[in-house]
């Protein structure tokens, strides 16, 4: 025959409420004991993040996006828009003091590199896919793109 559990001496409410304390105070640890009982809670302390003031209004850029947006879809179907291929991040030039590929207003053929989109840190060359002049450039170098976002407009 079995011995009959004895029952620990530790009230299991006592401890969420112990655990409660913790959480509401902010504490790393707290210890409390009874005539025949002992408990201990810790936890790791929360890392510190500085976290920066929300701006009372939106940025520019953020305005700035909305229009290319909304200026990117009316575009949608225009025959010289040039979209993303992949997800990744966009560069205007080469590298950081290098001219840009190309410029507003500049002619291009096919071919002609016209952006840099890394993707697992692969450089890959965006080419024009058809010729003509750089009418409007909606990619801003450094930031991310989606698939099938509109880069730039080529008419």
């Amino acid at each position: 025959m079995t011995a009959p559990k004895k029952r620990s001496p530790i009230d299991v409410d006592v401890v969420r409420q112990l655990a409660d304390v913790l959480s509401a105070a902010g504490l790393t640890e707290i210890e409390c004991e009874g005539d025949d009982w002992r408990v201990r809670l810790a936890r790791a302390p929360a890392t510190m993040v500085a976290v920066p003031p929300a701006p009372t209004s939106p940025p520019v850029a953020v305005e700035r996006e909305i229009v290319v947006k909304s200026e990117a879809e009316a575009l949608a179907d225009h025959p010289g828009l040039l979209k993303s291929p992949m997800v990744g991040i966009v560069y205007v030039s080469p590298e950081p003091s290098a001219p840009a590929f190309v410029r507003q207003g500049e002619m291009v053929a096919v071919g002609d590199t016209v952006l840099l989109i890394e993707a697992m840190k692969v450089f890959n060359p965006i080419k024009a896919h058809c010729a003509g002049r750089i009418e409007r450039i909606f990619a801003v170098g450094g930031t991310p793109v989606e698939y099938g976002e509109p880069l730039l407009l080529i008419v």
